[in-house]
């Protein structure tokens, strides 16, 4: 479970500030909604690392295979259009966009969302503070945005102005016109 820390209004953290503050705390993974409280999750147990680790790398060989984005893993901050920082734990950008960020932007959290996220869930995460997780990244500009429940055997399926769809049971599952060509083998994670 995550913990909430509220600076506001006593602090209110620049970007520069927050990034600093994530630097001086790297071994704890930091994120930063939009009202500015600081979330703290802790580390994942073995088996939802290893979930985490086949979903990037099934991610990044398609991404590399395609050429046309950048998919990153679950380290990477994106400072969303609200003013949250996020690390989902899957992330794709279309490379024009990633391309089109400076040096220097690249080397701190990338100040985009991207096209497509994937959570994961933990059996420590909250299902629904995943599910509104989710949310704000339809609301900043998502296109596609899976959440994987493993012990449900289910994949949350988010697109902007569609209701949330449901799976279960699924050994794959297609990015259709978001990510063509890209499929999570779901059986590997089940």
């Amino acid at each position: 479970m995550e913990t909430v820390l509220n600076f506001q209004p006593v602090i209110d953290l620049t970007e520069d500030q927050f990034f600093e503050f994530c630097q001086l705390n790297r071994a704890v993974r930091i994120e930063r909604d939009a009202k500015g409280a600081v979330l703290i999750m802790p580390p994942t147990g073995g088996a939802t690392g290893e979930r985490h680790a086949e979903i990037t790398m099934q991610l990044r060989l398609w991404a590399k295979r395609d050429g046309g984005g950048v998919a990153f893993d679950s380290s990477t901050g994106f400072v969303l259009p609200d003013r949250s920082v996020r690390s989902p734990d899957g992330a794709w950008v279309a490379r024009w966009r990633y391309d089109a960020l400076t040096g220097a932007q690249k080397e701190r959290f990338l100040p985009l969302c991207p096209e497509f996220v994937l959570e994961l869930k933990s059996p420590a995460d909250s299902l629904r503070s995943l599910q509104q997780k989710m949310e704000t990244y339809i609301d900043n500009g998502a296109e596609l945005g899976w959440l994987v429940v493993p012990e449900q055997k289910a994949v949350w399926i988010y697109r902007p102005q569609l209701p949330v769809a449901v799976r279960q049971n699924l050994n794959a599952l297609s990015a259709d016109c978001t990510l063509p060509g890209f499929v999570l083998q779901l059986s590997e994670l089940w």
